[in-house]
């Protein structure tokens, strides 16, 4: 029997077999054949040439192995004939089923979480991204008492911190990790208060901020590209974009708004990557408008959808709670021509659905209208007289509102503007200085 050293990294262009399993009598939101190709997509976002690719049924879980004997056989068969040395799993594995399969397929394994890992480590280009996926990591070895942490040591400045003689390598890795998860929480802590006052500080301009929410590969960042005309990542690739981005953008009746382009969601996103990443989506529950990008050409669009829910229900943004949202229907010109006429059909029907081509830009200006009309929602007409001399309050409501008329009245400015509840409170207070 094969074996592999399991602590060798992965690499780009590694031949891969990638593994589905699947429960008997589990319903499951999404087709084998969805389940197999977003799999292969992860596998290709770090870069692993997938060279096999296979479901398997299971009518119960082996504690050993996950999968049963036949079914690990046949899998090194697989990986032996591809002459393969990585095997995924899209399924979380314990560490015991991990080193089982690395012995019985003769290769290194990897689970979905683990995978999901390597992508977002790979792809963080911030200080805060990093320290975000280092957490996760850390805390997802942390269960498995492997002993590739050692090298942690180095990291504090001196060797006062060993234990005894009777402490085993496992309890030093498993010391190191833990103070080391620590310390990323308290630089973590100070990113959070930093965030917070940034918040704060936009809320008191006030600039409304539009967060664009999804499953990966929606096309998030190629419809904030249109919108802003910048240009972030925008790749045909899961996770294309990790670090959150802002930028101001245009809207009807206001002078500027700050978009949001976040991370994309997918199905089974790791525990420990949202625990580690709470302070980046806090954003999003923080935002005035969540737009929920979909790719309408997607077979498992509706679960994907739902993920996506599950995802903002796990940050208490269940539908009907915190900020307002609408759906953005992407990718409707890759549709055939029956179905995109029905789609549209559909969309002109709800009230909460704007079609759209991000590539191409279809659509985009219905967007940019519907984001003014929903920010607007609670506005009123007010009429103001001011001093025809007084040009910083004038500035102030052409800012944060939509200024409909102006008119000279003697040595006064009359002006009808549209503002939003707390900008008129917030006017009403600066008149009372």
């Amino acid at each position: 029997m094969t074996t592999y050293d399991s602590e060798n990294d992965v690499t780009r262009g590694e031949r891969a077999v990638v593994v589905v399993p699947e429960r008997v009598g589990e319903g499951s939101r999404r087709s084998t054949e969805a389940r197999l190709e977003e799999a292969e997509g992860l596998a290709g976002a770090i870069g692993v040439d997938v060279v096999a690719s296979k479901a398997f049924r299971l009518r119960q879980i082996r504690p050993a192995t996950l999968l049963g004997k036949g079914q690990v056989e046949e899998i090194a068969d697989i990986a032996k004939e591809n002459d393969a040395r990585l095997l995924i799993v899209d399924a979380p594995l314990s560490p015991v089923q991990q080193k089982s399969l690395e012995e019985e397929v003769g290769a290194k394994v990897v689970d979905r979480t683990s995978l999901i890992l390597e992508i977002f480590g790979e792809r963080a280009a911030t200080a805060e991204g990093r320290l975000q996926v280092e957490l996760a990591h850390l805390d997802y070895q942390a269960g498995r008492l492997v002993r590739t942490w050692t090298h942690l040591e180095r990291q504090r400045g001196g060797f006062g911190f060993l234990g005894g003689p009777g402490e085993t390598q496992i309890e030093a890795d498993r010391r190191l990790i833990r103070d080391r998860m620590a310390r990323i929480r308290r630089e973590l802590e100070q990113v959070k208060r930093t965030r917070a006052l940034h918040r704060g500080r936009r809320q008191r301009a006030p600039w409304p901020v539009i967060a664009l929410v999804g499953y990966t590969n929606a096309g998030k960042s190629t419809l904030f590209n249109t919108l802003t005309g910048d240009g972030v990542l925008a790749e045909d690739m899961l996770f294309a974009t990790l670090d959150p981005t802002m930028r101001n953008i245009r809207i009807p009746g206001f002078d500027k708004a700050i978009l949001s382009d976040t991370v994309g969601f997918v199905s089974d996103l790791p525990t420990e990557l949202i625990a580690a990443f709470r302070a980046t989506l806090e954003e999003v529950a923080s935002a005035d408008l969540l737009v929920h990008v979909r790719d309408m050409a997607h077979p498992d669009r509706d679960a994907q959808a739902a993920d996506v829910e599950d995802v903002l229900a796990s940050l208490g943004l269940e539908e009907g709670a915190g900020p307002p949202r609408f759906e953005a229907w992407n990718k409707v010109d890759l549709l055939d021509e029956e179905e995109r006429q029905a789609l549209l059909a559909e969309a002109e029907r709800r009230e909460d659905v704007v079609p759209i081509s991000a590539l191409s830009g279809w659509g985009v200006d219905h967007l940019r209208e519907r984001i003014a009309q929903t920010l607007q929602q609670g506005t009123e007409i007010h009429q103001v007289r001011l001093d025809a001399a007084d040009g910083s309050r004038l500035a102030w409501l052409h800012s944060r509102g939509e200024v409909l008329e102006q008119r000279v009245a003697g040595d006064a400015l009359e002006v009808s503007v549209r503002l939003s509840a707390d900008n008129w409170a917030r006017f009403q207070a600066m008149e009372a200085a």
